[in-house]
C-alpha cells in the first residue's frame, strides 16, 4: 500500500517545471503518492510551523522558525548565482538611500525580506506586506517607494519603466562568493528515515526528469507563467531550476548556513542549530 504525502509548492512556472515529473506520472515515488498541493510561499512557510504538510517549499529564512519540524532537502532549492530579488523604483538612486524608502515587501517570512535586511544591517524602517504580484503596481502608482520583487518580476521591471536600486543576489555573491539562497524543500523530521530519503529521491528525480525534457516540461509550466512570453518564462525557469536544484552541494549548504548565522546574529532570527539536510 503506497504511503501518501502532501506536497506543497507554488503556482508559479518553476515549481511547475520543477516537479512536471511527478505530476505528469513520468517520475514514480517508491512506495509513496504525492498530493500537490500549491499554494503562495508565504502561506506555506506559516503552515510549515504548524507541521501540515508533509513536504513543502518553504523559504530559506522560514527555516530558523520551523527548524524543529522540517528538515531541508539537498534537492529542489532556488539560489540565485549571482541574481536574486531587487529593490526597484520610479527613479533610479544611490542603493544605500534605500533605507529610509516606505518598501512594499512580499511577506516577513521570505528570503527576499530577510536579505534586504542583511543587505542594509537592520529591517527596513518602513515596510508594507503585499501580494508578491501587486509589488510593482504599487510602486508604478506610487502608492510606496519602492518594491522588493520576486519571481518574474525580476525580468520584467524595466518594461513597467522602473529602476532596479539593488539586486540581492547580486550582492550576496560580491559579500561571500556564494549563491543566494532563496527557497528549498523540506521534510517533516517525524517522518521514517527511509521515507524521507524515497521522497528526496522521488524529488530528484523529478528536477532530473524536468531538465532531460525541457520543452514538454516547459509547455507544462506555461499554465502558471501569468501571462508571461515563454521565450521570459524559459529564462526565469533557467534562473531557478538548474544544477544548483538538482542538488545544492556544500557550497549551497554553506550559503544557506551562512544565511542563516547572519541573521541570528543581527538579532533577525531564532537560532536554527546545526542546519540538518536530508540528501
Amino acid at each position: 500500500m503506497s504511503m501518501r504525502l502532501q506536497l506543497g509548492h507554488s503556482p508559479d512556472s518553476d515549481d511547475a517545471f520543477m516537479f512536471y515529473g511527478l505530476a505528469s506520472g513520468a517520475v514514480r515515488a517508491e512506495g509513496m503518492i504525492f498530493e500537490h498541493v500549491l499554494r503562495d510561499i508565504q502561506t506555506l512557510n506559516e503552515w510549515a510551523r504548524e507541521g501540515r504538510l508533509e513536504c513543502t517549499a518553504i523559504s530559506v529564512h522560514a527555516y530558523a522558525h520551523v527548524c524543529d519540524r522540517y528538515a531541508i532537502l539537498t534537492h529542489g532549492a532556488s539560489m540565485g548565482d549571482g541574481y536574486g530579488p531587487q529593490v526597484v523604483a520610479r527613479a533610479s538612486g544611490c542603493p544605500r538611500s534605500i533605507a529610509g524608502l516606505r518598501i512594499a515587501v512580499p511577506g516577513l517570512m521570505t528570503s527576499a525580506y530577510l536579505a534586504l535586511s542583511l543587505y542594509l544591517g537592520q529591517p527596513p524602517a518602513q515596510h508594507v506586506v503585499m501580494p508578491f504580484d501587486r509589488i510593482m503596481d504599487a510602486v508604478v502608482a506610487g502608492d510606496v517607494d519602492a518594491g522588493l520583487i520576486i519571481h518574474e518580476g525580476q525580468l520584467t521591471y524595466a518594461a513597467a519603466g522602473l529602476h532596479c536600486l539593488v539586486d540581492l543576489g547580486a550582492w550576496w555573491k560580491a559579500e561571500t562568493g556564494l549563491p543566494l539562497p532563496l527557497g528549498v524543500n523540506a521534510i517533516r523530521r517525524d517522518l521514517p528515515p527511509d521515507v524521507q530519503a524515497a521522497a528526496s529521491r522521488a524529488l530528484r528525480d523529478s528536477i532530473r526528469y524536468g531538465l532531460e525534457h525541457r520543452a514538454e516540461a516547459l509547455d507544462h509550466a506555461m499554465g502558471f507563467a501569468r501571462d508571461m512570453a515563454r521565450g521570459t518564462a524559459d529564462q526565469f525557469v533557467g534562473m531557478y531550476v538548474n544544477d544548483w536544484t538538482l542538488d545544492m552541494g556544500e557550497a549551497g549548504k554553506r550559503s544557506i548556513r551562512l544565511f542563516l548565522q547572519r541573521g541570528e546574529d543581527l538579532g533577525l532570527l531564532p537560532a536554527a542549530g546545526e542546519v540538518d539536510f536530508v540528501d
